[in-house]
């Protein structure tokens, strides 16, 4: 049976980065990410490793598309992986939460936090049957308490909570989860938030040592705990 995983947010940056490293690893894919073009544009280059890959253009914050994307996967194979990397900013420039416009600020929760705990549950069979990884893209953001970061930083917190219970929860099907902050890199996403001055950031392909890593180890070992990518070594949870 094929090895299948279900990216969000794959078209660019780190979702393409990992997506590529998956697809060299023989895994089939399903991709999502809001623009059409751009995700069609990744996915070709995604088949010259020779998988498949079905890619489907959406928002997660849409249960029809959430759907969609979960039955693609269960056409291909059995789902061993879902990897929540989309994410969105906000408002820019970035405001602080004092001025932070609430219908936004709920965007921001229904993307970074909701849509990932929804896509956990509508894959949860899934998941069980493969005894599957959940990997949610977090941020030092969640943490660090930076000022205009409180929207975006905040939604992340509380996936990183949330990431932490989903283990808790789960463990008794054989269903892992990890978190993992990426660290600073040289995304569309980092553009937007310092206005363009990017260039002295890595590109997304500096977590490929991680990523190659985590997936070499026993999945119970490691669920709930929070990784940097970028960090000069990892160990597992004891």
């Amino acid at each position: 049976m094929s090895r299948v995983v279900l990216i969000t947010g794959a078209s660019k940056g780190l979702g393409f980065t990992l997506a590529s490293f998956l697809a060299g690893q023989g895994y089939d894919l399903v991709i999502t990410a809001r623009r059409e073009n751009e995700l069609n544009a990744a996915a070709e280059k995604l088949r010259s490793a020779g998988i498949i890959v079905t890619a489907l253009a959406g928002d997660v914050a849409d249960p029809a598309h959430r759907r969609a994307l979960v039955e693609a996967a269960q056409k291909l194979g059995q789902l061993e992986l879902l990897v929540n990397s989309a994410s969105i900013l906000g408002p820019a420039p970035m405001p602080t939460l004092t001025e932070f416009p609430l219908d936004e600020l709920r965007r921001v929760f229904e993307v970074n936090l909701i849509a990932p705990i929804a896509l956990v549950q509508e894959t949860l069979p899934l998941l069980k049957s493969s005894k599957g990884l959940v990997i949610n893209l977090s941020s030092d953001a969640a943490r660090g308490a930076y000022e205009t970061w409180g929207g975006y930083g905040s939604s992340k917190a509380a996936l990183e909570l949330a990431s932490l219970t989903l283990a808790n929860e789960l463990e008794e099907h054989g269903v892992s989860v990890v978190t993992v902050d990426p660290g600073d890199m040289r995304t569309e996403m980092a553009e937007i938030a310092f206005e363009g001055d990017v260039e002295d950031r890595p590109l997304p392909e500096v977590t490929l040592p991680f990523w190659a890593w985590l997936l070499g180890q026993d999945r119970m070992a490691v669920s709930g705990q929070r990784y940097e990518a970028q960090s000069e070594q990892w160990e597992i949870a004891s």
